[in-house]
């Protein structure tokens, strides 16, 4: 797309668009973004089975005490919705790799997911795969100053983005 703006937009005059050098850094995010996460999940897909959102669930279950945390608590760290978090953990639930437990003296409504010993096993045996895939796709594609560089860039625009989320998404996991 030109840097000109594009004709007939009302507010034509005020749109801050981006420079060239901008425009290519910003293709080149986005290129990231569409072509990283599809690849780490073809190599779980393949290899054991499971997508990255529930691979994060189980690595997620795994550092938590008891293996276990409330499904809230769960979404927000696999970055997930509520829906998105119970819809795993059931394929999870399926697999005996997880299980669920409601907590009735919690004042309403709440869940947690406890990781299983089973469940533990299949971590531990997928683990070294991803972490294969994401050396060969991330970590030995750059010098250690443009990985650490990349995780800065990356934390500041998480801390924008989870900012900018709603408030009920942020305290709810559900968004």
């Amino acid at each position: 797309m030109s840097t000109e703006p594009l004709r007939g937009t009302p507010s034509e005059h005020k749109v801050p668009w981006l420079s060239p050098d901008q425009q290519r850094d910003w293709r080149a995010v986005i290129a990231l973004i569409m072509t990283l996460p599809p690849a780490l999940d073809a190599q779980l897909k393949r290899d054991a089975g499971v997508n990255s959102f529930e691979y994060h669930v189980l690595a997620a279950l795994s550092e938590a005490p008891n293996r276990t945390l409330v499904l809230s608590n769960l979404a927000a760290l696999a970055q997930g919705s509520l829906s998105r978090i119970s819809h795993a953990v059931t394929r999870l639930e399926r697999s005996g790799w997880v299980e669920r437990h409601s907590l009735p003296n919690r004042g309403g409504r709440h869940t947690e997911a406890r990781l299983t010993d089973a469940g533990f096993a299949k971590l531990k045996e997928i683990a070294p795969g991803h972490v294969r895939e994401a050396r060969r796709l991330v970590v030995d594609a750059l010098t250690p100053e443009q990985l650490a560089a990349l995780g800065d860039a990356a934390r500041a625009i998480t801390a924008v983005t989870m900012a900018e989320a709603p408030e009920t998404c942020r305290e709810s996991g559900d968004c």
